[in-house]
């Protein structure tokens, strides 16, 4: 850890070094393409635009180089309906298993008086907080009755999922209601969307980290070529970040698509294969809604046929949502989806640290650390001069 921190946090010249070659190659492309050509690059995980808040990795960029966050918040994007759902179950006397970040989610119309797991467990409903799958897995063991995980996530979390349904540890009392969601097909439309709004279109993906050391290279290659944009798989400190911007900066300037890894340490072109193999056995894709946005084809994960013993949906009744039934899922004048897909920035919306605040989230971009509003409402979005000063000693 300490190697980690001198060479990719506490290492100014490197830094300094890589700020001079993205201002190089951003000069590069400006010449070529005119002043007015913006060089705009979006990332996926929240930790990436946490990393490029905290730091104020924005402070370093050329003028013609923005960079915007997408949908990298697995809480940001679930959609309100599964927040009622599990809600009404918990009233209900079913005990409802969840993350802490989840625990806080607003949903848009009060369910018996509660918008969150939180408020309901506080008016008596039965919802317990875990750290992990298996820990509803025990807790569900020692307690006969029936209960529901409620289980959010991207590709980074399935495998915690599936490896335990797989180990045959899952207690039959113990549903799980998936709410699973696969990063490249959300790239792939966040890209697209942007450029259907006429704005200025993504010109390149930072593509995450640690969702890659499961999917390997892979899938955000097939997307690069796709939306023909260079994409690079960036690690989470600050260098790794300069890297990955230098990176594509030079894919552009070349006009090239396809991926690079900057995350080798971590990340390889095919991935966790065990991993995978562990998601496929249990999971099967298929369209699903995201919050705000409306349903990405083969964005979601449900449970097998062979595990519907398991599926909440299948075991209580539960219906589930369809394209034709999927509403517009956000509070009014909420603008979480754009922020989201990285049509505007934080301050854009009129509730951002008003009547939406961490404390009191009003949509779901204010309530985990990885959502954008909430990065931008502790370490503001501008970037921090004083941090970026002692971290990288660039100012």
């Amino acid at each position: 850890m300490e190697l980690i921190e001198r060479v990719y946090r506490l290492n100014p010249a490197l830094a300094s070094s890589l700020k001079r070659i993205i201002w190089k190659y951003a000069e590069e492309i400006r010449r070529r393409e005119g002043k007015d050509f913006k060089i705009k690059l979006m990332n996926f995980c929240g930790t990436h635009e946490w990393t490029t808040v905290h730091f104020g990795l924005r402070s370093l960029m050329p003028e013609n180089v923005e960079l915007v966050a997408g949908p990298g918040c697995p809480v940001c994007i679930t959609p309100a309906y599964y927040v009622d759902q599990a809600i009404k179950l918990a009233f209900d006397g079913i005990t409802v298993y969840t993350f802490g970040d989840a625990y806080r989610l607003p949903t848009v119309r009060p369910v018996k008086g509660a918008r969150s797991l939180m408020e309901a467990k506080g008016l008596g409903a039965e919802v317990k907080l875990v750290y992990s799958f298996l820990d509803a897995v025990e807790e569900a063991k020692r307690d006969c009755r029936t209960s529901v995980f409620f289980g959010i996530g991207f590709e980074t979390t399935a495998p915690s999922y599936a490896m335990v349904f797989t180990g045959k540890g899952v207690p039959s009392n113990l549903l799980f209601l998936s709410i699973l969601r696969l990063t490249p097909p959300a790239a792939k439309y966040a890209v697209q969307a942007v450029e259907a709004r006429g704005l200025s279109p993504i010109q390149g993906i930072i593509a995450p980290g640690h969702v890659s050391t499961i999917t390997g290279a892979k899938p955000w290659d097939e997307v690069s070529r796709e939306t023909g944009i260079p994409a690079v798989i960036s690690g989470f400190e600050p260098i790794d970040l300069l890297m990955s911007v230098a990176l594509l900066l030079k894919m552009i300037k070349n006009g090239e698509v396809g991926v690079r890894i900057e995350y080798l340490r971590a990340v390889s072109w095919e991935g966790n294969l065990e991993a995978q193999s562990a998601i496929r056995k249990v999971f099967y894709m298929a369209d699903a809604p995201w919050r705000g946005i409306g349903f990405i084809p083969k964005s979601g994960l449900k449970l097998r046929q062979g595990y519907g013993k398991y599926d909440a949906f299948r075991q209580l009744g539960l219906k589930e949502l369809s394209p034709e039934e999927w509403k517009y899922d956000l509070p009014p004048e909420c603008r979480c989806a754009e922020v989201t897909l990285g049509m505007c920035k934080p301050p854009d919306c009129p509730l951002f640290m008003k009547s939406c605040t961490p404390d009191k989230p009003w949509g779901p971009c204010m309530v985990s650390i990885e959502g954008t509003c909430a990065v931008w409402a502790r370490f503001g979005g501008g970037g921090l001069a004083d941090v970026v000063g002692k971290e990288l000693g660039l100012v």
